[in-house]
């Protein structure tokens, strides 16, 4: 099995920027399709982001496209996630999760998760 630890997060402003890292150990995260997952205070953990084993598939939900940005260095066994253009609504913890599965986009889709880190944006 594969362990996830997120980091990078922190207090920003709107307009702001931050880049998440999600290291993985145990196995080689090459194996595995990476998500993204944000949970808000009070809401449900919604899916952000995943990006394909060696990377050339993405897939954002709408509210983060093009503003931000997955990628992967299955060198050093990274996902990364890049935060631009930050809103006050893009608050909450953000997860990194690895899945087996090529279209995953849901919590039961992935199978492994890190403990997330926390993502802060004031108005």
């Amino acid at each position: 099995q594969v362990q996830l630890v997120e980091s990078g997060g922190g207090l920003v402003q709107a307009g702001g920027s931050l880049r998440l890292s999600c290291e993985a150990s145990g196995r080689t995260i090459s194996d595995y399709v990476v998500g993204w997952f944000r949970q808000a205070p009070g809401k449900e953990r919604e899916f952000v982001v995943r990006i394909s084993r060696g990377g050339g598939g993405t897939y954002y939900t709408d509210s983060v496209k093009g503003r931000f940005t997955i990628s992967r260095d299955n060198a050093k066994n990274t996902v990364y996630l890049q935060l631009g253009n930050l809103r006050p609504e893009d608050t909450g913890v953000y997860y990194c999760a690895a899945s087996r599965f090529g279209g995953a986009t849901t919590n039961r889709d992935y199978d492994y998760w890190g403990q997330g880190t926390q993502v802060t944006v004031s108005s």
